[in-house]
């Protein structure tokens, strides 16, 4: 009997130790290791291979670090970077090419810039052929002018003189020149003479110009072109004139029994001018001149007894300050009929 009770307590005490080294290795607190037998070399082969820190579970206290980078997110497989912009081709397939826009940008500049390049003997081009400013078409230094022109006064309500006259100039550059200038007059009354001998039943003192002569010296401040109809480039330039001469006048008595005089009067002048260009020859200019001068006019007490001579009227003649503005056009001839540019463009 106590043989069995003794046995019964072996088997009891040995099922107690197997069940307390059981629940020891399932319970093994965190940070605990185990003591695990060393493989052999054989065995490498067919061992498992270690998980990732991605797949390893996480123990309770610790921080799980990594594994976002071999993540990728889940959609469809464009082949296009995070980050990036998809740039789709365009319509026909085709993909954009730097080459081909290149080529026919080039192409439409030639098709529209119709312009030719001179070149040297080798094929190489010179720095002289580049141009910067385009040059004058037109020059006048060291050339004479020529030029016929009429005329017409323009400020004179009683009586209107109409000229014809001449200037030749020399320029020394080509913006300064000096000449002489030359006019013949004729008179012609006009409707107020008339009216003023009606209504107030005298005639109006007036003295007409014969010729004048005067010396000009000219300087070209402005040059500029216009296109006409967007299909012609003419160019002009612009002028101011001075100078001094002498004009002859001439008194027309109010009574034709009685002789008239003559005056020299010393004449300055001003005016300004415009000149256009036609060829290399041929120029037309338009002018305003104001021609200045004290005219002596018939004495308004001239009779048979007082300044009836020639020689009396003028002695007592009336003097008075006279403007005569006179509006000239004219056409210019060119000496040489060329020229030469003497720098580079």
């Amino acid at each position: 009997m106590r043989s069995t009770q003794r046995n019964s307590l072996l088997i009891g005490l040995i099922c107690a130790a197997v069940a307390t080294w059981t629940c020891a290795g399932e319970w093994a607190g965190p940070g605990r290791a185990e003591a695990q037998p060393k493989p052999k070399k054989d065995q490498k082969k067919d061992q498992p291979k270690p998980a990732t820190p991605s797949d390893q579970p996480v123990e309770e206290g610790e921080i799980e670090m990594g594994g976002e980078e071999d993540e990728k997110p889940a959609g469809p497989a464009t082949g296009v970077d995070e980050g990036e912009i998809e740039m789709d081709p365009e319509e026909g397939g085709k993909e954009p090419s730097l080459e081909a826009d290149t080529a026919s940008t080039e192409a439409e500049s030639e098709r529209a810039v119709k312009a030719s390049t001179a070149k040297l003997a080798g094929g190489r081009l010179s720095w002289q052929d580049i141009v910067v400013v385009v040059r004058k078409p037109f020059l006048k230094v060291r050339r004479a002018e020529l030029l016929p022109f009429v005329a017409t006064t323009m400020n004179d309500n009683i009586i209107r003189h109409f000229s014809a006259g001449a200037q030749a100039n020399y320029y020394v550059t080509d913006v300064l020149a000096f000449g002489i200038e030359g006019q013949y007059f004729q008179y012609q009354y006009r409707e107020p003479f008339d009216l003023v001998a009606r209504q107030a039943r005298r005639l109006p003192t007036v003295n007409k110009y014969n010729w004048s002569a005067v010396v000009n010296f000219h300087y070209v401040p402005v040059y500029g072109k216009f296109a006409v109809l967007d299909k012609h480039i003419i160019t002009w330039e612009s002028f101011i004139t001075a100078g001094v001469g002498v004009t002859q006048s001439e008194v027309l008595p109010r009574d034709t029994t009685f002789p008239g005089f003559t005056n020299y009067l010393v004449t300055p002048h001003v005016g300004a001018s415009m000149r256009f260009f036609l060829f290399k020859w041929l120029t037309v200019s338009f002018a305003v001149r104001d021609y200045m001068f004290v005219d002596q006019y018939e004495p308004t007490n001239r009779t048979a007894d007082m300044n009836a001579s020639a020689a009396d009227a003028k002695k007592n003649a009336d003097p008075s300050f006279i403007n005569n503005v006179m509006f000239q056009i004219g056409a210019s001839f060119w000496l040489p009929t060329s020229f030469e540019y003497t720098t580079f463009r």
